[in-house]
């Protein structure tokens, strides 16, 4: 028999779903979404820029009345972003969370590498919604490499770098990001 990742990711994914599917978290999610901000930046984290795109996106949430729960600045390193993602869903303490910067075809950038690692299932049709949105606006839309998934009941969205960037996409985005994290928890699709 032939080994196949596929089959042990999706093993994996499928008992750490259950492990959540007990509490219903719907009613939750209707009221306050818990969101962590990640700007990944080696030039932000170094202190030689000022972030901008973070305290943009937390702006916006808080608009939304969904609650930041965490910000932070991390360097452009694949290990160091995916270990936070895994950590930040793996205790539940976001129920969303947003990178911004890392999705670019620069020589650092690796942010959907590390989340696509992090994630038991992505879903392409939220970073396809992000770029067709872009599009209209510049063609340079085309050239982000976000990617958006899921670990356990936390929905990980990579949004651009650039602080237009990652409120428009942001705003494509965000009149779904509810209802992931109600199915997640549980309730139906209807």
């Amino acid at each position: 028999m032939r080994f196949s990742p596929y089959k042990v990711q999706t093993a994996q994914a499928e008992a750490y779903a259950t492990k959540f599917q007990t509490e219903d978290i719907s009613q939750k999610i209707e009221s306050s979404m818990r969101v962590a901000i990640l700007t990944i930046s080696d030039s932000v984290s170094r202190g030689t820029h000022k972030d901008a795109s973070g305290p943009d996106l937390r702006a916006r949430c808080e608009r939304l009345s969904w609650d930041v729960v965490s910000t932070e600045i991390l360097p452009d390193d694949p290990w160091t972003i995916r270990d936070r993602l895994m950590s930040l869903a793996d205790t539940n303490t976001a129920d969303l969370i947003l990178t911004t910067g890392g999705t670019g075809i620069g020589p650092r950038d690796s942010t959907p590498e590390a989340t696509m690692e992090a994630c038991h299932k992505l879903l392409p049709g939220i970073s396809e919604l992000m770029r067709e949105e872009g599009r209209k606006k510049t063609p340079r839309a085309a050239l982000s490499r976000a990617v958006a998934g899921v670990r356990g009941r936390t929905l990980i969205v990579n949004l651009p770098g650039s602080p237009r960037g990652a409120v428009e996409s942001f705003d494509a985005i965000a009149d779904l990001s509810p209802h992931v994290i109600q199915v997640l928890g549980g309730a139906r699709h209807d």
